[in-house]
């Protein structure tokens, strides 16, 4: 198979994805590796062309550079998650897909879960390969370097970057010097030196441990026994806490799914991809929910009359749906004096919160807000569940004027320019245990 040709699909914020689709089969396929790609030069390398070749012999394969590397813009604001699963589905609509099974290689796994949990509509099944939860270690998950040995990491690589170095650090078994050029091309196509840190951090700052629960799609999760990059424990980790995962251990030295012991990481994909259920109607997904309440909303009615007031819930209603609409979430209802929304991201509720806060102080309203992610089970046009519950009770805490969230949605929101102020552990009436709150410092949108 020769390589494809290099096609554009543009998001909707103006964005250029660079993509392949390729292969044949009953199934489609989304691919997807780590911080950095190239879709050409990856099939200059043997290894990778192989790994390639052999996933369109069963399946129609879209594979694509993330905003900001390889062929796809990189004149853009470092990419967030949300951004990620925008490409993902930009992609697929590109070529006419529905439905994929996801392909997530290293860290792409965080976006390939992330994407499975809040849109299972669109996800066949989930094959994760050297994938883990989070990236530096923490009192509940210490199979990571603990942070400061990460910034080491980090750092060694940014010196060396261009030069083969990840090579070293993640495909031992390619150590032959056409193999580390080409690494070193792929270190120089994929990004920037200037970019590499920028990348690195914003996914030492993701956490989708939250996430794992709501994964409701058959999944595999591949890990290679000697993996140099993600500890083995990582992987069974990820297993363990989504429903249903199925975990293979594999032989072999290497971190990518082209290194050592492809074919036989392949072999396992083909069977999960063959044998994968049909389509079926989710009935529960992961979503971030946002509350929002009139602050003295009781007292204003008085003062106003009914007439009155009724005007003044109809505006804000309208601004409301406007806003919802406009960070492209899901107005769910009118809970009489604020909204009950839904978004597949958090990133986007707290800027539509901070929009919708601006918007009726204008009109001598306040308005407090709560936001969580979490699995909720949909209700027709509705939505219930204890995420649901949780965001109310993180908006009833809520100060006048101020954006409340979970930690769930600090751990998911890395990189959006977003920024936070503890507010430390609360208890949440009907929720067991306590939940650490954060209020939102971020600046309004113009």
């Amino acid at each position: 198979m020769d390589a494809p040709e290099t096609r554009y699909a543009r998001t909707a914020d103006g964005v250029h994805i660079a993509y392949h689709v390729f292969g044949q089969g009953d199934q489609d396929a989304v691919f997807v590796w780590g911080i950095f790609s190239h879709v050409e030069l990856l099939w200059e390398h043997e290894a990778s062309a192989h790994y390639l070749r052999r996933l369109g012999s069963f399946a129609r394969v879209i594979h694509f550079d993330k905003r900001g590397t390889g062929l796809s813009d990189r004149a853009c604001p470092l990419p967030t998650l949300e951004d990620q699963m925008d490409d993902v589905q930009t992609v697929m609509d590109a070529v006419g897909s529905q439905r994929a099974t996801l392909i997530g290689g290293g860290d792409a796994g965080l976006l390939c879960m992330l994407f499975a949990a809040a849109h299972p509509e669109r996800t066949a099944a989930l094959v994760l390969s050297g994938a883990r939860p989070r990236i530096t270690r923490s009192a509940d998950f210490p199979w990571a370097p603990d942070p400061e040995e990460w910034h080491g990491i980090v750092e060694t690589v940014s010196r060396e970057w261009g030069r083969g170095v990840s090579q070293e650090v993640a495909a031992p078994s390619q150590a032959d010097a056409a193999s580390v050029q080409w690494w070193a091309r792929l270190e120089r196509y994929s990004l920037s030196p200037g970019s590499v840190v920028p990348f690195w951090r914003m996914l030492e700052h993701t956490d989708v441990r939250a996430v794992l629960p709501s994964v409701r799609v058959p999944t595999l999760v591949l890990h290679r026994r000697d993996d140099p990059y993600v500890e083995l424990a990582a992987g069974r980790y990820v297993a363990e806490h989504i429903p249903g995962a199925r975990f293979v251990e594999l032989a072999g030295h290497d971190h990518p799914g082209w290194g050592e012991g492809a074919d036989t990481e392949l072999d396992q994909i083909e069977d999960q991809l063959t044998g994968a259920r049909g389509a079926q109607e989710p009935d529960r997904v992961l979503a971030t929910v946002l509350f929002t309440d009139i602050v003295g909303s009781t007292e204003q009615a008085t003062e106003l009359g009914d007439r009155r007031w009724r005007e003044v819930l109809a505006d804000h209603d309208q601004i409301s749906r406007q806003e919802i609409a406009l960070h492209r979430g899901r107005w769910v209802k009118s809970t009489g004096d604020g909204v009950l929304a839904t978004f597949d991201g958090p990133a986007r509720a707290i800027r539509c919160a901070e929009r919708l806060g601006a918007r009726t102080r204008q009109r001598g309203l306040r308005l407090r807000a709560g936001i969580h992610t979490g699995e909720c089970e949909q209700l027709g046009e509705d939505i219930g569940g204890i995420a649901v519950h949780i965001a109310a009770r993180v908006a009833a805490l809520a100060p006048a004027g101020r954006v409340l969230v979970s930690r769930t949605v600090v751990d998911l929101v890395a990189g959006s320019g977003v920024s936070f102020e503890d507010q430390g552990e609360h208890d949440l009436k009907g929720v067991p245990g306590q939940w650490r709150l954060f209020s939102v410092t971020v600046p309004e949108s113009p």
